[in-house]
């Protein structure tokens, strides 16, 4: 095992992973900007070395400054979490370089299904079910005319190195693509520094669902099960669960072992998550894989008794699958996570500040991870989650009510926070019922006479 692990991130998911190299008996060392002094994961790592400015891009995203914290420290492994460096092929192929241990997938893996398009074509060369669309690149408005007269309209553009709705464009008729494929195109290379667009056939009322995957480094796969994401605004996930009510255990099985075979044939190990569109006739479809671990991965957590952070930890380190998961998977009741965000519940408008108070509920199958504390400041400069709230039930409905429950008893003052958005989705009767999409929040908005 490590005897040293720097964590290469801020907030919950440091924290969270300073937890479970605690509970490892390893030594951590927490790296934080000048704006996170006063944070928790500052506060509860053996080691604590600022790396720079509040500025992300000064500070977290600074490769030169996160290895030379690393080698400062003398750590032999460096956990990313999620967001910032965590899919970063270059920073994973320093890590290689420098000696360190990079705790995710090798950077040749990570760089090809970081590649949407690529990804795209090696899920369907192992026989994962992908969405009608472009073989790879489109290079022009003219190519795009061609695939969309191919695919069928509507379809939807994606920028290749894309995410968070960025680079994307829906179109449902010829005149209105050539507009749309240069502002998905504009729009990706400002955002990512890529340009490059992809086609897919569009689904107008999906379902979005992913399956938590662990490999090891011995050639050994394992698929944990699946997250129901639909309840999303503007491409942001809201809430997750665990397992999908539409996920059948036939398809369970069936699409995890597909998924198995896949990663094992590109030698992928450590955490991953493969993400599928459901549409109206029960039919997935592969979209792109996040090699690394995901913001959800509590909900899996809470229905498998697995913990995620812990078997990267100790995948990196060199165990087998069968040496850290010694008994079959079985899916445990049912889970819901609320991610609680530092924004207006109705403009979703940033809130930074000063919290003045700050109560967290607690109780038999009530989680909370969070890295925030009264008198603590919420820096404008990051992003905006602050706490995600799960709850684990015997099945959907306990879990419902316990996270109803579990909202009235969440407490932040000083700043504005998502926590009356969710109360009033989880008495909404259409969430309750189950029988929803990723269209769901416009709808919400909508019966509540918002924009």
């Amino acid at each position: 095992m490590f005897r040293k692990v720097l964590i290469a991130n801020r907030g919950e998911i440091a924290l969270r992973v300073i937890s479970a190299c605690k509970e490892l008996g390893i030594r951590t060392v927490a790296v934080y900007s000048e704006a996170d002094r006063n944070s928790l994961h500052v506060r509860f790592a053996d080691e604590a070395i600022c790396i720079g400015p509040p500025r992300s891009a000064d500070s977290y995203l600074n490769v030169p400054a996160v290895i030379s914290a690393a080698e400062i420290a003398d750590v032999d492994a460096i956990h990313p979490g999620y967001g910032l460096l965590s899919e970063n092929a270059n920073f994973a192929e320093v890590c290689r370089a420098s000696n360190i241990k990079f705790i995710g997938p090798p950077p040749e893996v990570t760089r090809m299904m970081g590649e949407k398009s690529t990804a795209r074509q090696t899920m369907k060369k192992a026989k994962v079910p992908i969405l009608p669309g472009s073989d790879g690149i489109i290079e022009s408005p003219e190519e795009a005319l061609e695939w969309a007269k191919s695919v069928g309209y509507p379809v939807i553009l994606k920028a290749v190195a894309g995410g968070g709705g960025r680079g994307m464009r829906i179109c449902r008729s010829a005149h209105e693509l050539p507009a749309l494929y240069e502002q998905a195109s504009t729009e990706a290379r400002n955002a990512f520094g890529n340009g490059d667009l992809y086609m897919e056939k569009f689904i107008e009322r999906p379902r979005h669902i992913e399956f938590q995957v662990l490999a090891d480094e011995h050639g050994n796969v394992m698929c944990l099960g699946e997250r129901e994401c639909s309840i999303q605004r503007r491409h942001q996930k809201l809430i997750e669960e665990a397992p999908s009510l539409m996920v059948t255990p036939k398809l369970r099985a069936e699409l995890g072992k597909t998924i198995e075979r896949s990663l094992k044939d590109i030698g992928y190990w450590n955490a991953g998550t493969i993400e599928f569109l459901m549409d109206e006739d029960g039919k997935i479809y592969f979209i792109e894989m996040n090699t690394r671990i995901q913001v959800e991965h509590c909900v899996t957590e809470m229905v498998t008794g697995i913990d995620l952070v812990k078997a990267q930890l100790r995948i990196a380190a060199g165990e087998k699958l069968s040496q850290i998961i010694t008994e079959p998977v079985t899916i445990r009741g049912h889970a819901i996570e609320c991610r609680i965000n530092a924004e207006h519940p109705e403009k979703f408008t940033p809130s930074a500040g000063k919290i003045t108070a700050f109560n967290l509920p607690g109780g038999n199958g009530v989680r909370v991870d969070t890295a925030q504390y009264a008198e603590g400041v919420v820096p404008p400069y990051y992003d905006s989650l602050i706490a995600k709230l799960i709850c684990h039930g015997k099945d959907r409905e306990e879990s419902m009510n316990k996270m109803q429950r579990a909202l009235s008893q969440f407490v932040v003052e000083g700043i504005h926070t998502t926590i009356p958005l969710h109360q009033k989705i989880f008495a909404d009767a259409e969430f309750r019922s189950g029988a929803f999409d990723t269209k769901f929040m416009e709808r919400f908005f909508e019966r509540q006479g918002q924009k």
